[in-house]
């Protein structure tokens, strides 16, 4: 990820005039979830009719609370995540060849990204930081490097990383300690409804994406209230 000093940038963006005469830019940091706004994944319907599996039963498996939790906090490494998914596919569905054939086909699926979104993000930064802000596996800053988002950010919080998740508000906090800008001054982006209650509740402006003109009306929005 990128290294720049977050609190230097910010104390050039504040020196920076504004785009227009009385006008304030309207964040100082924006927070974004990365999986649902800018990578979408596709199906995994083709692969589970070619392995005979249930449809549903990938998922089912991989993000099971009890084997997906260890993955999202570090506690076990992306690998081991996949392998405990297909040990449990095999003992459910009687299988082990067709468990791992499914499960390296499910892992090398490649998300289509959100060229639009992504876009809008880039332009943002030139007048406040990014974040991107993910329940992520080990495997996420080489996801990344790899479909070209890896110099998105200024900043990249990766649950595998920190141990912590979201909606834990001690993961919006750190985003923001880290970032040297408060809470206040925050937009957060995020797909899923329960991770921008949390946003909000440590002071944070969040929006709930479900498009990507969520995303540009949120950063073409009226400042936070100071």
């Amino acid at each position: 990820m990128p290294s720049r000093d977050p609190r230097s940038y910010r104390d050039r963006a504040n020196a920076a005039p504004d785009s227009a005469a009385g006008s304030h830019r309207p964040y100082d940091a924006v927070l974004c979830d990365i999986d649902g706004v800018l990578r979408i994944w596709p199906p995994a319907d083709h692969i589970e009719r070619e392995n005979q599996l249930p449809r549903g039963a990938l998922a089912a498996s991989a993000f099971a609370p009890a084997r997906l939790l260890p993955a999202i906090t570090g506690e076990i490494t992306d690998g081991e995540w996949r392998a405990a998914t297909a040990a449990d596919i095999a003992v459910r569905f009687g299988s082990r060849q067709r468990a791992h054939a499914a499960v390296t086909a499910w892992s090398n699926l490649q998300p289509r990204i959100d060229t639009e979104a992504v876009g809008l993000l880039r332009a943002a930064r030139g007048n406040a930081l990014v974040a991107l802000v993910s329940n992520g596996t080990t495997r996420l800053e080489q996801d990344l490097r790899r479909q070209g988002l890896h110099d998105l950010p200024d900043l990249l919080i990766n649950s595998a990383r920190v141990g912590l998740t979201k909606p834990d508000p001690r993961l919006y906090l750190l985003a923001t300690e880290r970032l040297a800008v408060p809470p206040r001054r925050c937009l957060f982006v995020d797909d899923t409804e329960s991770n921008v209650a949390a946003a909000r509740s440590v002071g944070m402006t969040a929006v709930h994406y479900r498009d990507v003109e969520d995303l540009r009306g949120a950063l073409a929005g009226p400042p936070p209230h100071l």
